[in-house]
């Protein structure tokens, strides 16, 4: 683990993954933790400084997550953002007040008193604002740092202390000079170092699993996406023919996929891999199933079944290795109050309760893209590298409903054809990801001067650096009439394409 860490607390915010984005952007490490979390298990975790999210509760009402007022005790440099800030003057002797109304937007933010945040920036600075209540007496030995024209505390900082707080959002985009008061935090308050890299991270973890696994075997769960061959590369320089990798068709894939994969990974990487032919088991138990959690619980229990199985076959395998990432950490745990679980990942969610199989999974920590620069840094080749995002339960998510081998075969058709347009127009490479989603409804259509009632496919492309926010891609209209005219003319059973124009969030890049 690097040296340097900042512990965020998570209240609620819809962008509190964003202010772990930037402090790693900064070169530092950053985890999220839940708003429970108690100040011992805090001061245990040897954090250099401890950011507070926003979140959506008002201060003091019921039910409304709190500060453990111990972490003020524990002696590191604290920002508090929004909620956080709110947290930090009800704790420490300041007054809060509820707003006229809630205030949504761009503001123009003056400095009222020299402070450490705002190193290097020049005033007014544009800031985001989301918030409901305000601060109306910051506590005792804090001074006002800034205020806008609707906000006459808008930050405050105890110099002495090294607590600050800020009413705004420096995490987002929209706020024109976040990202160097993060960086004034992190430095000249916390006098950080930036230690985080994916040149040390790949160092780093191939050193801990070599030592960690010794001479003992490892089974890896590869699917030939990005995340799952990053895992086994590293695996492999860490020890070898110890590791031993397994391919499932579980009858999910893209069109030609499974031979696709095997084929390049053999190609490519001396690795040992057993392919498994599985469709008949993982259809046959997702046959009369529609809701979405319970098909990627079926889906993990399934896989885990079968690299159960297969390890035995193999000398004393002790482990087993997934691609699992931080956001599908982050979205499959609840912290308690104010989050929900959005969705369970099969490969996180979808794990039994008790294993054979010790767990390694070496980019648990890491996000989307990062993920892409240990893959550059491993040397992988480019088509592995911008291969679009593909989900661990595969097309089951994306035909919604119940899963069937018409179904698919309809799905696979149009996906192809989503793939081929947005490659031959170079948007491939431009966008995220694209793909397509099969409804569970029927619509009229006219085809040949008769009526038909058939299947409706939506596409879905976005564009994202990280798959924690994304957005719908303005893809040229002549792009989509392609696409639309193809997938109608060309997979029987469809005569309707609708193209998803909504954003992450509210909603997620998958539909299941």
């Amino acid at each position: 683990m690097p040296r340097n860490k900042v512990i965020i607390l998570d209240y609620g915010s819809q962008v509190t993954q964003l202010i772990a984005r930037r402090v790693r952007e900064l070169g530092v490490y950053s985890e999220i933790h839940s708003c429970m979390t108690r100040a011992e298990q805090i001061a245990a975790m040897r954090p250099g400084a401890v950011i507070l999210s926003g979140g959506p509760a008002s201060v003091g009402e019921s039910g409304a997550p709190a500060l453990d007022p111990e972490l003020l005790k524990i002696n590191v440099p604290i920002l508090g953002i929004c909620y956080g800030m709110q947290l930090l003057a009800e704790n420490l002797g300041g007054a809060l007040a509820k707003s006229s109304t809630r205030e949504y937007g761009p503001a123009e933010l003056v400095f009222n008193s020299p402070c450490a945040l705002w190193k290097g920036i020049k005033e007014p600075t544009r800031v985001w604002m989301s918030h409901g209540d305000r601060v109306v007496s910051p506590p005792p030995g804090f001074v006002v740092a800034g205020s806008t024209s609707t906000l006459d505390i808008a930050a405050m900082a105890d110099a002495g202390r090294k607590i600050y707080a800020v009413q705004f959002h420096p995490e987002v985009h929209h706020s024109a000079d976040g990202r160097k008061m993060l960086s004034n935090f992190l430095f000249d308050v916390a006098a950080l170092t930036p230690d985080w890299s994916m040149t040390s991270f790949v160092e780093r973890v191939i050193g801990e699993m070599a030592a960690s696994i010794g001479d003992k075997h490892v089974v890896c769960a590869l699917s030939g996406g990005i995340d799952s061959t990053v895992v086994a590369v590293l695996l492999h320089r860490a020890i070898g023919g110890n590791l031993h990798c397994i391919f499932v068709d579980n009858g999910l894939l893209r069109r030609g996929e499974a031979d696709e994969v095997a084929n390049y990974l053999r190609m490519c990487f001396d690795l040992n891999l057993n392919v498994v032919q599985a469709q008949d088991r993982f259809l046959s138990r997702l046959r009369n199933v529609e809701d979405p959690e319970q098909k990627r619980k079926i889906i993990g229990h399934a896989f885990i079944e079968i690299f159960e199985e297969e390890a035995k076959k193999l000398p004393q395998t002790d482990f087993l290795a997934q691609g699992t990432l931080y956001p599908d950490v982050i979205e499959s745990v609840s912290y308690k109050g104010p989050s929900a679980v959005i969705k369970s990942h099969h490969n996180v969610g979808g794990l039994p309760e008790k294993m054979r199989l010790g767990l390694i999974e070496p980019l648990r920590e890491l996000f989307k893209d990062e993920v892409r620069k240990v893959a550059a840094e491993l040397g992988l080749p480019d088509f592995i590298v911008w291969r679009h995002p593909f989900p661990g339960p595969g097309l089951a998510i994306r035909v919604l409903g119940e899963v069937t081998e018409e179904r698919l075969d309809i799905l696979r058709n149009a996906d192809d054809i989503v793939t081929q347009e947005l490659k031959d127009s170079d948007w491939y490479s431009k966008v995220w990801q694209g793909f397509a989603v099969l409804l569970p409804l029927r619509t009229v259509g006219v085809m040949g001067d008769g009526r038909t009632y058939e299947h409706v496919v939506a596409l879905r492309i976005v564009d994202s650096v990280d798959a924690m926010t994304a957005d719908w891609t303005r893809l040229p209209p002549e792009i989509l009439e392609r696409i639309s005219t193809r997938i109608i003319n060309e997979v029987s059973g469809v005569n309707r394409v609708v193209y998803d124009i909504s954003s992450k969030p509210p909603s997620t890049i998958e539909w299941e």
